[in-house]
């Protein structure tokens, strides 16, 4: 990097801003002063008719300086210098590459042109954080692109390709070469008048009402709780009703109102989650490679993780014990994989070359002796794993990793059984594996530091947020769900229905209740780990049998059309299957129980309250290494809501001392269920957080 971030020059009649920020040219008030002074000499030079501003390394400016985040704002702001090159008296073009994201696509929308390189990514990311774009974004885009492109790109946070920028309007021009040699042409190019410039604040902007009521409809269904999207849209809005001044001062004021919503700190919390879980004691050590898969299993999960593995670019070939299963697990990921190509996640090339020869199957697991990486997603039977790693012992080739996706079984004991243990872990994919992002890499005794570093290698080549987790029943995530359940369960035999538990919690923000869920993932799961685990279960313990009558019954959630609830082609909504409540009734009869009434606040606490209590003890026996990793498991796959943060960070807002209060309180109708965690109780006695034990 040069002294300073922002240095100029002078090629002929062209002044050339480049800005060398590593590693991703954020937008630090250093890179803003430099531009702003930039700005200010060369047009002062007389020997200069346009400028052009480039990005040194491998991107243009990738966005604000995370190291900011929640610090004071220092002079100049991002809006003060988007709108200090937009009155530059000579033309400004941005010569954008890479991933130019939220403030640095507001720094290209300030200048008078853009033009991309092949491969440059542009977006507006803030909503995920709680925010708005804060510097014109709000207000130029739809200058551009017009109101509904714009609302589309603000409140969804997505990114888009040049092509597709172009397509908008959001750029003028896709251009070649070197970003300093394109940035030169671009210039010349101004001056010449082949490349037409312009102010975009002083371009009008087409009122569209009908896209901002349909927008607005959107985000009362699908995101009714937060509050960073509503926002957008108002500050989309005043970008036809407003000149640009007015409607930069508004975006300014609804910024500030995002900044301090309780909504903000919750999503930074998982934006950092998501970076955190990856600082592992094994970090140092170097991945094993792998290029060649192995997946053992056909089944829904089985076709989900090949079709993971498949749209990240690997050799895959599936193993199922007979012609008939194999068949149906790769038409599955077939099914799969043209799914993602009607979504566009997948190229036609790519899905040539997995027809070609990328996937293929076989019934035995001799085939896949050559493979780097074989993961086992069997049926969820101790001996049936141990008795496919028996054979793995002796198929695999050296060096191989052999990884299970069991759910809740001892990774020690599947280990055990060969005669590598250091070569084995668990790889616990989320259902659809190849849609959901978390990934438990569950580190046995004996597991190799340099595979623990390849699972999480693996997971970044997949997109996919890895945890690291030690060993016990269920790991993080099912270890936490076991007892939380416990919770929507009692609710249930008290007295409320699963709809009414289910409606509580989706109004706190989960996508979907514990219920739902339940009949989604298949309620024979967990009856499997209930019957495993019955004799080991106190005496002491309230236990409720309704879920297991439905099994008893057939009824397994979605997959048979009933669970919790009916479902059907002919089924309207999400009614409730009478033979559940049916079941239920008769259990609340067998214990006694007089069924009382719970108000939705009563449920959410009952449940989170009981989430976090496992969730400390997690953290304090070592199975997740910090909270903010369970805070990620819970996230990224158990459907926590992001705006809240994680468990843990909400445990911090309720407070400890709060929490323990509530716990003993519960603890007088059920002393066993309600202990307090030691982790807790000694928190709440030092008045310390669960994010003071992050590191």
């Amino acid at each position: 990097m040069s002294e300073t971030p922002v240095t100029t020059e002078r090629v002929g009649r062209i002044g050339l801003v480049a800005i060398d920020n590593p590693p991703v040219n954020a937008a630090s008030h250093a890179v803003r002063a430099g531009i702003a002074s930039a700005i200010d000499a060369l047009a002062a030079d007389d020997g200069v008719d346009a400028i052009a501003l480039y990005g040194v390394g491998r991107t243009f400016i990738a966005g604000a300086d995370i190291r900011e985040f929640g610090k004071p704002p220092q002079s100049p702001g991002l809006t003060q210098v988007c709108s200090h090159i937009e009155a530059c008296a000579k033309p400004v073009v941005a010569l954008i590459h890479g991933t130019t994201l939220g403030g640095g696509l507001e720094i290209a929308l300030g200048c008078h042109a853009r033009v991309a390189l092949p491969g440059t990514q542009v977006g507006f990311p803030e909503v995920t954080l709680g925010l708005i774009p804060g510097a014109g974004g709000t207000q130029r885009a739809p200058r551009l692109t017009g109101i509904k492109a714009a609302l589309d790109l603000i409140t969804s946070g997505k990114r888009i390709d040049a092509d597709a920028a172009l397509t908008l309007g959001l750029i003028d021009r896709l251009g070649e070469g070197p970003p300093r040699e394109a940035a030169i042409k671009a210039g010349e190019d101004i001056v010449s008048g082949a490349l037409p410039h312009r102010r975009t604040g002083e371009l009008g902007v087409a009122p569209d009402e009908a896209a901002l009521d349909a927008k607005t409809a959107e985000i009362a269904r699908k995101q009714p709780n937060l509050f960073a999207p509503v926002r957008c849209v108002e500050a989309v809005a005043a970008s036809a009703r407003l000149p640009i001044a007015d409607g930069i001062a508004l975006e300014r004021t609804l910024f500030e109102a995002c900044l301090e919503s309780p909504q903000r700190a919750g999503l930074v919390h998982a934006f950092f989650a998501e970076r955190a879980v990856a600082k592992i004691p094994e970090a140092s050590a170097t991945p094993r490679p792998v290029e060649r898969i192995g997946v053992i299993g056909g089944g829904t999960m089985g076709s989900g993780i090949a079709t993971a593995f498949l749209l990240a670019g690997y050799s895959v070939t599936m193993v199922e014990r007979d012609a008939d299963g194999l068949a149906r697990g790769q038409a599955t990921v077939e099914k799969n994989l043209a799914g993602a190509v009607k979504r566009g996640k997948l190229s036609e090339a790519r899905l040539a070359d997995i027809n070609a020869g990328a996937f293929s199957g076989a019934t035995t697991v001799d085939a896949l002796a050559e493979a780097d990486l074989i993961i086992e997603a069997a049926f969820e039977d101790m001996a049936v794993k141990q008795d496919l790693f028996s054979q793995l012992d002796k198929a695999a080739k050296k060096g191989a990793i052999l990884a299970t996706n069991t759910s809740y079984l001892d990774v020690d004991a599947i280990a055990a059984i060969t005669s590598r243990p250091a070569d084995v872990i668990g790889l616990h994919f989320f259902s659809p594996a190849h849609v959901m992002r978390l990934l438990e890499v569950v580190v046995a005794d004996k597991t190799a530091a340099d595979v623990v570093a390849t699972g999480f290698a693996v997971a970044r080549k997949l997109g996919k947020v890895a945890v690291r987790a030690g060993v016990c029943e269920g790991f993080i995530g099912n270890r936490i769900l076991s007892h939380y359940r416990k919770a929507a369960e009692y609710l249930v035999m008290d007295g409320a229905s699963p709809a009414e538990v289910d409606r509580a919690l989706e109004d706190f923000g989960f996508a979907m209740g514990p219920h739902a869920v339940f009949d989604l993932a298949g309620l024979d799961i967990a009856w499997a780990a209930r019957k495993r685990l019955a004799a080991t279960r106190p005496a002491e313990e309230r236990y409720a049998a309704y879920a297991d009558k439905l099994c008893e019954a057939g009824q397994f959630g979605r997959k048979t059309g009933r669970g919790f609830y009916l479902y059907g082609e002919d089924v309207d909504g999400r009614p409730q299957n009478p033979e559940a409540l049916a079941f239920i009734e008769a259990e609340r009869e067998k214990a006694g129980i007089t069924p009382r009434t719970f108000s939705a606040e009563e449920i959410v606490q009952r449940y989170l309250t009981a989430m976090i209590a496992e969730a400390a003890r997690v953290v304090e026996d070592g199975t997740a290494l910090r909270p903010i990793d369970v805070d990620a498991v819970l996230l990224f796959g158990y459907g926590f809501p992001r705006f809240r943060g994680g468990p843990l960070f909400l445990a911090d807002t309720i407070g400890a001392a709060r929490l323990v209060r509530r716990m003993e309180d519960y603890a007088q109708e059920d002393p066993f269920y309600w202990q307090v965690p030691p982790l807790l109780r000694t928190l709440a006695e030092e008045d310390r957080t669960f994010a003071s034990l992050n590191g």
